[in-house]
């Protein structure tokens, strides 16, 4: 095997204040204003840090090689699809970074950005805000939603792009973007300071007109045709005949809205719907979907079986045509595919920033099995059955038959897209899910440097806790992980009636738990989880998913397949609830008060899990505010650890069987009743919530970047390409990302950008 490794070196905050600290109120107010504004900048300091992955891509044969960078190539095409999902200006921003960067590296652009009269930590906060445009392909954090803008003034920015190389030489086409996205870049008007709908953020996934109503009437013209709004955006059009005219445009690489040869039945075409009309038309983000669908179609020579090639197939037919039905078929395939030497998904997934709900971001990932820690994921596959009837729901309310998934611990070489998650369980489809089965991975080289903690950087806790929660977060973080994939959104049932009246409960004997009464609710026709709890379902699912975990790491036998026996095990748990408790006051960054909404699902949902604690008493969980040393706001949050058996599994078991029937019953108004109600951030009652939001915007630690390799064939093999753990390293890596069509590339972003301009103002 031929094989090589290059490494390419890099090319004030404060809050309101208590009384007692004696400052006086203007005061006060002046700290709150910079406590505010820094949100939306990252700071120059912020963590970053190369994913490792040498070892495991040496492991692999010359062919798993070339599988690999194939599919790592569709990914990265695809991931620049983001730009057009998060905002009007991401694609021009990216495009205006790569432009400077590819004429002068971070390290020569930095003699020009002394010459232009920024000084050095000017210059470093322009290129952590360009490492975060990348990193989150985008202008908005891809946890928590939130806008974050350069922190240097706007005339040294532009100073700084006048004087680039890039200027130099094509003043029209620099100074033309510039202009294009110059006040998008630093505006923090009220609405664009986070991603939502109407009047509460905004989003390119429905056109700026677009409004909460707009997006329940899409659904459920969806849903009476069983179309998937997964790939999906809505475009409110003028008023015709009068009807209210909407676009349904499906991302695809054919552009033609007839029927095509290799399609099958299109899908396109006007449909009246009650007083509107729906157009449902092909090409979103065609260029890119080709060249997606291109390198799959070369990465399908490298395949190591029938199911990797049949996957492929139906991958390229989707992304060409627009078809989820094509992706949930390649999906089938892909869960056939057991243990895999290179795992990867690629798609429309989560619809986590879709304000709605509904709508998924693309992402695609490339990765290498790590052995020894999937072989513990298997033992806990292995005891499933016995696990599952543990929890705290009645058999009916369970699956008929646990679908036994992979579950492979993974080292990622390739992860496109917003954002990189420690671990996932898809496909995303609950038909699927529900009765075919699912796969779950953990991303093991994440997880090493993601959570890796600073004792002097901890908030919240008191100095033994801290100590504790700096030896076992990682041991009980891969607990809670794999309990939350695997048995957490692999568990549960939903009770349907499909488009014939078949039902797949026995209806005159399944009961509510809650009620003792037969249940008298259930999906109906096309409806899904995601179209029926739309807003909420995703936060609700993570919480349903993080209390399965909470509640299972208590059993000993999950403890002891990962290696955890007697106090060591007892740690273990403690730190995993200590995690979770605090990760719920922590979560207060993602909630927006002027609009009174969450920013970020899993945040949401252990803030939720945290409030269903506290209100559990018995002193199993205090928080406290206080002073630190530093004379400023802080807090404190503690957890009895020997109530957690007791006082604590018995709350999170009631709550557990509360969201779980919802669920199951699709009971959207107990559901969102419950939901919401935890979800309230208020100053009344036992805690001031929104003041100690701002504490904890006062004290909080700026989320991770990562460095990823970049791959390229050379003759017969493949070499990877590696970068330094830095803002200039990142910088590098995707400036190198697409060496052979990078211009034309960020001529057809900008294309597409054009053409939707209109529909964001």
């Amino acid at each position: 095997m031929i094989f090589a490794v290059h490494l390419r070196r890099a090319c004030q905050l404060s809050c309101r204040i208590p009384k007692v600290c004696g400052v006086r109120l203007r005061e006060r107010q002046n700290l709150r204003c910079i406590m505010v504004d820094s949100q939306y900048y990252l700071p120059n300091d912020i963590g970053i840090s190369p994913l490792d992955c040498v070892e495991a891509f040496r492991q692999l044969s010359p062919k798993e090689q070339l599988y690999a960078h194939y599919l790592s190539r569709a990914a990265w095409y695809g991931g620049l699809v983001v730009l057009l999902q998060t905002s009007a200006e991401s694609a021009s921003i990216y495009v205006l970074l790569q432009k400077m960067f590819r004429r002068q590296p971070p390290a020569q652009l930095e003699g020009v950005a002394t010459a232009a009269g920024l000084s050095q930590e000017e210059y470093q906060a322009f290129l952590v805000y360009a490492a975060g445009l990348y990193a989150n392909m985008g202008n908005y954090k891809s946890f928590g939603d939130t806008k974050f803008i350069p922190n240097l003034p706007k005339e040294k920015l532009k100073g700084l792009v006048w004087q680039t190389q890039a200027f130099q030489e094509n003043r029209t086409e620099m100074e033309a973007l510039w202009n294009s996205c110059a006040h998008l870049i630093y505006s923090l008007d009220d609405k664009q300071k986070q991603l939502g709908l109407g009047d509460k953020g905004i989003t390119t996934y429905f056109s700026g007109n677009c409004s909460l109503e707009d997006a329940e009437l899409a659904q459920k013209f969806l849903d009476s045709k069983n179309l998937s709004a997964y790939n999906t955006r809505l475009f409110k059009e003028d008023v015709a005949e009068g009807k209210q005219c909407y676009q349904v445009r499906l991302a695809s690489a054919e552009k033609k809205d007839s029927s095509v040869d290799g399609e099958g039945k299109t899908r396109c075409g006007r449909y009246e719907f009650g007083d509107a009309v729906f157009l449902v038309k092909r090409g979103d983000y065609a260029p890119l979907m080709k060249r997606v669908s291109d390198n799959l179609e070369k990465a399908q020579a490298y395949a190591a079986n029938e199911s990797q090639k049949r996957m492929l197939e139906e991958y390229v037919r989707s992304f060409t045509y627009g078809s989820v039905d094509a992706h949930k078929e390649g999906s089938r395939h892909w869960i056939k595919d057991k243990g895999p030497i290179v795992e990867s998904y690629i798609g429309f997934i989560e619809s986590y920033r879709d304000p709605f709900g509904s709508r998924g971001e693309f992402e695609g990932f490339v990765a290498v099995v790590n052995k020894s820690m999937s072989a513990r994921f298997a033992k806990l596959v292995s005891s499933a059955e016995v696990l599952l009837p543990q929890l705290p729901w009645p058999p009916t309310f369970e699956k008929d038959g646990f679908l036994r998934p992979d579950f492979t611990s993974l080292d990622v070489l390739t992860f496109a897209g917003s954002g990189i998650p420690a671990g996932i369980n898809i496909p995303n489809y609950d038909d699927i899910r529900q009765t075919e089965g699912f796969k779950n991975v953990s991303l093991g080289n994440v997880l090493a440097v993601a959570y890796a903690t600073q004792k002097e950087k901890l908030t919240f806790l008191e100095e033994n806790d801290k100590d504790l929660y700096i030896k076992w977060k990682s041991p009980s973080f891969e607990v809670q992980v794999g309990l939350h994939e695997l048995l957490g959104h692999g568990s549960g049932k939903l009770f349907v009636q499909d488009e014939k009246g078949n039902f797949n409960f026995e209806r005159e004997s399944v009961r509510n738990p809650e009620t003792g009464e037969l249940i008298s609710s259930w999906y109906k026709g096309s409806e899904t989880w995601d179209s029926k709890f739309s807003t909420i379902a995703s936060s609700y699912e993570e919480c349903r998913a993080e209390c399965v975990g909470l509640y299972l790491c208590l059993n000993q036998e999950v403890l002891s397949i990962f290696g955890h026996e007697g106090a060591e095990a007892e740690e273990v748990v403690y730190v995993n609830w200590l995690t979770m408790v605090r990760a719920g006051l922590l979560g207060l960054e993602f909630y927006t008060p002027e609009s009174k909404s969450w920013r970020q699902a899993h945040m949401q949902a252990r803030f939720v899990i945290l409030r269903v604690l506290l209100e559990a008493g018995e002193g199993l969980v205090t928080l406290q505010e206080s002073t630190g040393a530093d004379g400023r706001p802080d807090a404190i949050i503690t957890l009895d650890r020997s109530k957690i058996h007791t006082v604590g599994k018995g709350a999170i078991q009631r709550f557990l069987c509360k969201l779980q029937v919802h669920k199951s019953t699709a009971d959207v108004d107990g559901g969102r009743a419950l939901y919401e109600g935890y979800s309230e951030v208020t100053s009344t009652g036992s805690h001031d919530f929104l003041r100690l939001r701002e504490t904890v915007l006062l004290r909080k630690e700026a989320r991770k970047m990562f460095v990823q390799a970049n791959t390229r064939v050379k003759g017969d093999s493949v070499e990877l390409v590696d970068y330094e753990g830095s803002a200039g390293g990142l910088i590098c890596s995707f400036v190198e990302r697409f060496p052979e069509d990078a211009e034309e590339v960020e001529a057809q972003l900008l294309e597409l950008n054009k053409q939707d301009a209109p529909c964001w103002c």
